[in-house]
């Protein structure tokens, strides 16, 4: 027997805590009965799950992509608005996938899609604290002091963030300067805030590192399937 939400995760619906508002909401149902309790258990390959009318085949091959997002894309799957989104830049993947965390629209650089929602789940949970580097090119150049408070943490309106490395990687001809800031945080336009806070709003985002991975050979717009060996490096960092 399996939890629910579990093998609805690893049957690629949605990340495990997506999945258990999708039951929540009453979305699902268990040989033909709506269920609406998470903690429900199911016998894969026995039971009948239907999510939103669709029968489940059980959990499918597991797929790794890293995409590099560009400016004006949303890291969703559904847009009323009808705006681009990532996965729209998608093809030739027969399961479908999801963005694993979010990427501002107005930002570019990595970003992962899997149809895994139990590494998915992991790799953003604060616990595990997967290092994200960005670099941000800002208004003026911080002071010191103003990088120094950074790198400690700042105090924004939804709380505290945590202590960050902060690094001015250069200042260009108009005085902006490029920061180099890595975090483990996940809070909506973190990095966007930060540097608000310090005075020096951000012109310019990109990120660059996700853990271990880097966009070396990517180019706005286009993905790479991931090795095993960097599938297995992303499992060693939330074991």
């Amino acid at each position: 027997m399996e939890r629910l939400q579990k093998y609805m995760a690893r049957s690629g619906v949605a990340s495990r805590r997506q999945c258990e508002k999708m039951i929540a909401a009453g979305m699902v149902k268990v040989n033909g009965k709506t269920v609406t309790e998470p903690g429900t258990c199911v016998e894969p390959g026995v039971d009948r799950v239907e999510v939103s009318g669709r029968i489940l085949a059980g959990p499918e091959q597991k797929v790794y992509l890293l995409l590099y997002k560009p400016r004006g894309y949303l890291s969703t799957v559904k847009d009323p608005r009808g705006r681009r989104k990532v996965t729209d830049l998608i093809s030739g993947v027969a399961q479908r996938v999801y963005p694993v965390g979010r990427l501002d629209y107005d930002s570019e650089g990595l970003i992962l899609l899997t149809n895994d929602g139990e590494l998915a789940h992991a790799l953003t949970h604060p616990r595990h604290e997967i290092p994200k580097t960005y670099l941000a090119r800002v208004t003026g150049t911080p002071k010191q002091e103003s990088l120094e408070r950074m790198a400690r943490g700042l105090l924004l309106e939804d709380g505290p963030t945590a202590p960050a490395a902060v690094r001015l990687v250069e200042v260009d001809a108009r005085g902006n300067a490029l920061l180099e800031i890595t975090i483990h945080e996940g809070r909506n336009r973190q990095i966007r805030r930060m540097c608000a806070c310090i005075g020096h709003p951000v012109l310019r985002l990109q990120r660059v590192r996700i853990g271990p991975l880097t966009p070396e050979g990517l180019k706005p717009g286009q993905f790479r399937l991931l090795s095993r060996e960097e599938v297995s490096r992303l499992q060693d960092l939330i074991r």
